[in-house]
């Protein structure tokens, strides 16, 4: 058709609507699409996988647990904060007993109460092994998040008491990563499991296999259509039981798109309005056409982390420091990443409580790491060989081959040679919580796998405790360094916050003095929106409030 016959038909339309009279306005239905870094759905059933990209948008948004973060500051960092619990305290003449009293007047998704019968059946789903409803596939992403909780009882219809194995001053901050799921959903969905099936364990199998298509948390947001691979959608909780934070939008469109560049192609044409982790190199182009990039220095670390089981080439200092005086990341951040990155020289940077004062400063310095690699009985001519496993894309892991290549290439110049075993994310994050020692890790003498460093128990403990070796938690590479032990014991008792600093800041001190890790950088964790986003806010935490945003 022609221009002109396009004009005389718009002409003649907006005329016939007119004569028609006003018809009644409906306001359409507000969406936001989301390009992920997952190549999968995170799963829905409860328990997220996929690390704390799961958390980010399965976890918080339809479920929550007794304790939530503050994700409502750009500026200051995120604390715990009450969640499906108004307030704890442990027991003044027991310090493994905690009691929890929960929030009045919340329901779940399905429509049924939640209570302290509601917080026992989630604990049990993944401690209690002989519950109806354990379930050992969430197992594995729970209980190395909180694995000094053992058990718990309802005291009355709205207090609960939580027991620990030890005094754990970490507890309420673990709880954050236990997702309440409604037990009257999970009830009606095993009753549906035909009779035929008459083993227990597959009856809860197949429970939770349909519950992960009809989930019901009591999140701000309640799930409407999964299809597995392909995109979730989430509508608002309209009953939220926190009227300020009932969403602004009516349905957020999560979609996989492991690949940067394919994210990034989504977002220029209109497929999505949010892409997480764009690519770099597209960023001038991204702003040219007035999208948004939000980033915010986080608490979340990228490491290669070292084995250090026996004939591991990390079990030597010289070694470990000397990787860590080869990575330009300076270089990396300008050249490689967009600026979209913060150079670590721990897991805590200066300023930060938990820093201490280490000895062993981290930078770019190859003549001393040639140094201590030649003292350590290696050179050009007699380089050491290091195995490293990674992943090409998932939750936090930035560029993982792009900035592992740059380390191959860096450690080059400090006589190592880097193999790099590329596996799917969620591969990868699995093999983390086998260790080095198992066959999963195919010989590989370090992992890449980021952490979240929010909390003293994600940041530190569950890497250099040795009783957090797996299968317990993600001590990967089995370290076992009694001063690293003791350092952990004092802030597990330390229930007074100046006290506990002062302990963490001494448990990281040491860990870099030893060069526990080959720290490279902290993630802003950048992401791209359109303009038409509007009272988003950035936190300065691994996950995000999807409730503030309004489209317009």
């Amino acid at each position: 058709m022609r221009q002109p016959d396009l004009a005389r038909l718009g002409g003649a339309l907006f005329l016939a609507g007119m004569l028609a009279g006003p018809m009644p306005a409906a306001r359409a239905e507000s969406v936001v699409r989301i390009g992920m870094t997952a190549a999968d759905i995170p799963r829905t059933l409860g328990q997220p996988d996929q690390g704390f990209e799961g958390n980010r948008f399965t976890g918080n948004t339809m479920y929550e647990g007794l304790t939530l973060w503050d994700l409502s500051s750009a500026d200051k960092p995120s604390v715990i904060i009450p969640g499906l619990a108004t307030e704890w305290a442990p027991d003044a003449a027991d310090k493994t007993k905690w009691v929890f009293k929960l929030r009045p007047g919340v329901k779940f998704h399905d429509g049924s109460d939640f209570d302290a019968d509601a917080v026992v059946w989630n604990v049990e789903k993944v401690l209690k092994q002989d519950a109806p409803h354990f379930d050992p596939s969430q197992v594995g992403v729970t209980a190395s998040r909180m694995p000094s909780l053992r058990s718990t009882k309802a005291i009355d219809k709205m207090t609960v008491e939580l027991t620990t194995a030890a005094p754990d001053a970490l507890l309420p901050i673990n709880l954050a990563n236990l997702f309440m799921a409604s037990p009257a959903q999970w009830k009606k969905l095993e009753a549906a499991v035909p009779a035929s099936v008459t083993d227990p364990k597959e009856r809860a199998k197949q429970a939770w296999a349909a519950f992960a298509g009809s989930a019901s948390g009591t999140g701000a947001w309640k799930m409407d259509k999964f299809v597995p691979r392909e995109r979730l959608e989430l509508v608002k909780n309209a009953g939220y039981w926190d009227a300020k934070r009932v969403p602004k939008v009516d349905r957020l469109v999560l979609l996989p798109m492991p690949e940067a560049n394919a994210r990034t192609a989504a977002l220029l044409s209109g497929q999505v309005e949010w892409i997480e982790n764009p690519a770099p190199d597209a960023l001038p182009q991204i702003k040219q056409r007035g999208f948004v990039i939000q980033a915010n220095e986080q608490p979340h670390v990228w490491p290669w982390q070292f084995s250090r089981i026996e004939g591991s080439p990390w079990n030597d200092i010289r070694v470990r420091k000397a990787a860590n005086l080869c990575i330009d990341r300076d270089g990396m951040k300008d050249g490689l990443l967009g600026g979209l990155m913060v150079p670590a020289t721990g897991t805590f940077e200066p300023g930060h409580p938990w820093r201490g004062n280490p000895k062993f400063a981290i930078k770019y310095d190859p003549d001393a790491a040639r140094k201590l690699m030649q003292e350590a009985g290696f050179s050009a001519d007699k380089k050491l060989k290091v195995k490293t496993q990674t992943s090409a894309s998932g939750s936090g892991q930035m560029l993982p081959i792009p900035m592992n290549e740059f380390i191959q290439q860096s450690l080059a110049e400090c006589f190592f040679d880097v193999e790099l075993d590329v596996i799917e994310w969620n591969t990868l994050f699995t093999n983390w919580r086998k260790g080095a020692k198992d066959d999963s890790a195919r010989g590989a003498n370090a992992t890449n796998v980021t952490y979240a460093a929010m909390d003293p128990f994600f940041a530190m403990i569950r890497f250099l405790d040795s009783k957090m070796a797996p299968p317990v938690s993600n001590n990967w590479g089995f370290i076992n360094e009694p001063e690293y032990d003791k350092l952990a014991a004092d802030v597990r008792v330390a229930f007074e916050p100046a006290a506990r600093d002062k302990a963490l800041a001494a448990l990281h001190e040491r860990s870099v003095d030893e060069a526990a890790f080959l720290w490279v950088a902290h993630d802003v964790g950048p992401r791209a929106m359109s303009p038409k986003i509007k009272g988003f806010v950035q936190p300065k935490s691994w996950f995000v409030d999807f409730s503030t945003m309004t489209l317009e």
